[in-house]
């Protein structure tokens, strides 16, 4: 029998990652054949049409002004002021809604989202997110005793299924007093979807006629990491707008990131926007979130905190930044019509796609059809009910044949 240390809740944990696996391995096809000769759809990083990382120029220029010791010194627990002024600037745009708002620092997106479920749900509970999710949500949740439970994302148009959503928030508090909701859109990770104004309108009202009873509390939680590469960023902000005087026991919390929209992904800084009608609400937010982000990570990149409060103090800046991403959401833009102009030829199913960094082909026989493209130097990554592709870092010559290529994968692939 083997030894082990670990405490109770630990044993039996193993760490995996198709997509970090994925990438991996074409980081050593590329060392063995060449950039040229392999094609990497499998990393959420925006590159250029020679596969190079993209960094934003005045991002970097920015970056490379900071002084040493604002770039090594420490933040305060919460982050800088004029990094939570600028990251709730950036967020809402022209639609801030009425109410109290506060931003806390964080880890980048996945610290605000795994922050939110520790303080807002139970041991035990429930957390609920669509059957299309970022593959940590579920082990966010497990890592602290909770569960991760899904609702059916599409419905028969391929529009977002209401009808799954509310059954399944409604028997969620039937058997508990509060719920997480995670939502991610727009440019949902892994397919690209965006709810609608309408779709809104109907979450909206499902989660209000849920909040009636005063004894149940609903945590609404929106990973907008890809925000700012949909077709129009402003507007796409427009939902925000629907979030004015809601009950004080709906909770509205946002997942920010500067990963995509600033290209600094491995600096790990982002922010929880928390909205409530309530005063009190935002009070203990602003507290039980600063308590873990002492405990867990004690405090956030600073250098990069003031990447975005030097940019956001500058109008020339903000200018020449968003003429950038502008410049990015076409390239990307460009990708996904290729792919998707293809695959609509060859009649290849693709789920629907409305922008970010990610399209996605359902299938059952993902890891198989993935083994299949790898022999031919094409890395996806395999998902438990699909094939991912990353247009963000495919150059557009690469995805020309793409679709064809991930076709005639699934035709020779057996089922399991």
């Amino acid at each position: 029998m083997s030894r082990s240390l670990v405490g109770i809740h630990a044993k039996g944990k193993i760490y995996t990652d198709k997509l970090l696996d994925t990438s991996a391995a074409a980081a050593r096809a590329i060392s063995q054949y060449g950039k040229e000769h392999v094609t990497n759809g499998s990393s959420g990083v925006m590159c250029d049409e020679k596969g190079a990382l993209i960094c934003l120029p005045t991002v970097e220029k920015t970056f490379r002004n900071i002084g040493i010791r604002e770039l090594v010194g420490y933040a305060p627990i919460a982050g800088m002021q004029d990094y939570q002024d600028a990251a709730i600037r950036h967020t809402f745009g022209d639609y801030q809604p009425d109410g109290y708002i506060k931003s806390i620092a964080t880890p980048g997106g996945a610290g605000a989202v795994s922050s939110v479920i520790w303080n807002y749900s139970d041991p035990g509970d429930a957390v609920l997110t669509h059957d299309w999710f970022w593959t940590p949500y579920k082990s966010m949740c497990s890592e602290i005793g909770r569960r991760l439970d899904t609702f059916t994302l599409f419905n028969e148009s391929k529009g977002f299924n209401i009808d799954s959503f509310a059954i399944k928030v409604k028997k969620i508090l039937d058997q508990q007093d509060r719920i997480v909701i995670v939502l991610n859109t727009p440019g949902n990770n892994p397919t690209g979807f965006t709810l609608t104004s309408v779709e809104w309108d109907a979450v909206i009202e499902v989660v209000k006629e849920n909040a009636k009873k005063d004894n149940k509390s609903i945590t609404l939680l929106i990973d907008i990491a890809y925000i700012d590469f949909t077709n129009d960023p402003a507007k796409v902000r427009g939902f925000m707008e629907k979030f004015n005087n809601l009950p004080d026991n709906i909770f509205i919390t946002l997942a920010f990131s500067m990963s995509k929209s600033f290209t600094v992904y491995g600096q790990r800084t982002g922010a929880i926007i928390g909205l409530s009608s309530s005063k009190e609400v935002i009070e203990e937010f602003t507290h039980v979130t600063q308590v873990t982000g002492r405990t867990r990570w004690s405090n956030v990149n600073r250098g990069c905190m003031q990447i975005m409060s030097t940019i956001y103090n500058d109008p020339l800046l903000v200018g020449a930044l968003q003429k950038e991403r502008e410049d990015s959401m076409a390239m990307i833009a460009k990708r996904a019509e290729v792919f998707m102009d293809e695959a609509s030829k060859l009649a290849l199913d693709v789920l629907p796609y409305c922008g970010g960094f990610f399209i996605t082909v359902p299938s059952i026989k993902s890891d198989l059809a993935c083994e299949y493209l790898q022999r031919n130097n094409i890395f996806l990554v395999p998902l438990s009910k699909g094939i991912r592709i990353a247009v963000c870092s495919v150059p557009t010559t690469q995805v020309k044949g793409l679709a064809g290529q991930v076709f005639e994968a699934l035709k020779n692939t057996p089922e399991k």
